[in-house]
């Protein structure tokens, strides 16, 4: 979860969001380096005007200033696209979790050996129990799911167009009425993790938080029949 005051990305939790990491420090050598690059060139055009023919009409200096942003952008639309397959569907799903948005809440049905279907709200102020717990971040009834599993989710919506985006997992998908949308992951490490609707979707968009919590599978499978009895 997000803390105070934090600049970076939260702890990846899959290996999509991993990858994520890694390609956004890999975008930044560039980015860096060519700001660099400008700001050094203003300052030198801020104390000497170039008005020598041979650097106003210099044919090697447009030709290369022409040809450095294309290999830049082979160089970061190469891992990119990697990134992308990555996220493209996955080989047979053990676990299928159909999300669906509400005004405003969120129900999720789960696919296993078994159909359960359970809505999740946001705990209210006046609700809470537990000392600790994020404030408009936390729900009657998290979505629980298996670790080192692949999984599939599929977003829809009653309503509006709502979006289902757990950060720490690399997951955003919208949640459009009358479309299926999917999106897969691969857990890889324990916890609680947090998400919010992404997508402003009325009044109370602010208060449809999302929680999945990451568990083995002997305890997912437990669960599924404790909900389903």
């Amino acid at each position: 979860m997000s803390v105070p005051l934090q600049l970076g990305f939260q702890d990846p939790a899959s290996y999509i969001m991993q990858q994520f990491h890694e390609f956004h420090d890999y975008a930044m050598i560039f980015i860096v380096f060519i700001t660099i690059l400008v700001f050094y060139a203003l300052s030198l055009l801020s104390f000497s005007a170039p008005t020598h023919w041979k650097f106003v009409e210099k044919q090697n200096v447009e030709l290369w200033w022409t040809i450095s942003p294309a290999f830049i952008l082979i160089a970061l639309a190469v891992p990119s696209i990697s990134l992308l397959y990555y996220m493209d569907e996955g080989p047979n799903p053990e676990v299928t979790v159909k999300t669906v948005g509400h005004q405003w809440y969120w129900t999720y049905e789960i696919w296993d050996n078994q159909r359960i279907e359970i809505d999740s709200y946001m705990v209210q102020l006046e609700d809470y129990k537990t000392e600790g717990l994020p404030r408009l971040l936390e729900v009657d009834n998290r979505l629980v799911l298996p670790l080192n599993t692949d999984i599939r989710i599929i977003t829809s919506s009653t309503d509006v167009i709502h979006a289902w985006c757990v950060p720490v997992l690399g997951l955003k998908m919208d949640a459009v009425p009358g479309r299926l949308n999917q999106m897969f992951t691969f857990i890889e490490r324990a916890g609680v993790f947090y998400g919010q609707c992404s997508e402003i979707c009325g009044s109370n968009h602010s208060f449809m938080p999302i929680v999945v919590e990451a568990v083995n599978k002997n305890v997912f499978y437990q669960w599924c029949n404790e909900m389903a009895e």
